[in-house]
């Protein structure tokens, strides 16, 4: 692996750290068996990946399709399960199995999927969407209360005048309505973390922007550790503090983001830069 300034395998000399993980891997079986005492073979998704969030800095992971990134964040999410590794939450180690404090977890580590669509209830109005998040992460009962805390919701992801949103459905939004509703469920737990996966690649061009602003301005309002997974350099070198390249479920490159995409030293770096749209624009 090719680091530049600064080295993210190495979370444990990191302090500051709110979400770290250690030698994760993750294995899924190919094929079948084909004898008793033969093993099942398997493909390493995430392969002895070693990652640090820090609170109110943005950690961007690129990479093509299949390369490892979106399973990592599911890992760190606890969507799914780690082969092995560790990851620890505040320096405490987080047990492999789900328990009693499973929940408080999910709360303080919010992920966000590329697809805002698919992620909310086509059947559920805004208000209940909001309503329930707020119920469960923040223990609260009361319309009234319930009713304000969404409004707050709303207008803390950019949405306004918030009142004429509680009464959508998801199909009644554009894809960026969506994708800020998302966020906003998300920030109704306060988390430590937020993991953004592809936020922005399902969204058209014109509001791309406006919703990495967004996550921009909640990294440092919120003083959020934000992991950003995407497959556009351009955008993590934007909006980034550092940048780990993926490959093949392993990290070849990491650093600085402005120094490992102004001056790439692995050749797989450097072959997501020539196949970017108009990379050397994306490099100013």
């Amino acid at each position: 692996m090719t680091t530049t300034d600064t080295d993210p395998q190495r979370p444990e000399q990191d302090s500051t750290a709110v979400l770290e993980g250690l030698h994760l891997i993750k294995e899924y079986p190919v094929g079948a068996r084909s004898g008793l005492l033969r093993r099942q073979r398997t493909m390493r998704a995430v392969d002895d990946v070693s990652i640090s969030l820090a609170r109110g800095r943005v950690t961007a992971i690129v990479g093509q399709s299949g390369s490892g990134k979106s399973t990592l964040g599911r890992m760190l999410a606890r969507l799914i399960p780690a082969t092995s590794g560790k990851i620890f939450l505040e320096g405490r180690e987080v047990p492999a199995k789900e328990g009693s404090g499973h929940r408080e977890y999910v709360g303080d580590v919010q992920l966000t999927l590329q697809d805002p669509f698919a992620s909310l209830n086509p059947l559920r109005r805004v208000a209940y969407t909001l309503g329930r998040a707020v119920r469960i992460h923040q223990d609260v009962r009361g319309k009234a209360v319930i009713h304000e805390r969404s409004l707050e919701l709303l207008k803390r992801v950019g949405l306004a005048p918030a009142e004429r949103y509680l009464d959508r459905f998801p199909h009644e939004l554009s894809g960026g309505e969506r994708q800020r509703i998302s966020f906003a469920r998300a920030l109704a737990a306060s988390p430590k973390v937020l993991i953004a996966d592809e936020p922005v690649s399902m969204l058209d061009v014109t509001i791309r922007r406006e919703m990495l602003d967004l996550i921009d301005s909640l990294r440092r309002d919120e003083a959020l550790a934000v992991l950003y997974i995407t497959h556009d350099l351009g955008s993590a070198r934007r909006y980034s503090d550092e940048v780990m390249v993926m490959h093949h479920g392993q990290v070849v490159e990491s650093g600085q983001s402005r120094a490992v995409i102004d001056d790439p030293q692995h050749e797989y770096t450097r072959r997501l830069l020539a196949a970017a749209p108009n990379p050397a624009a994306r490099r100013r």
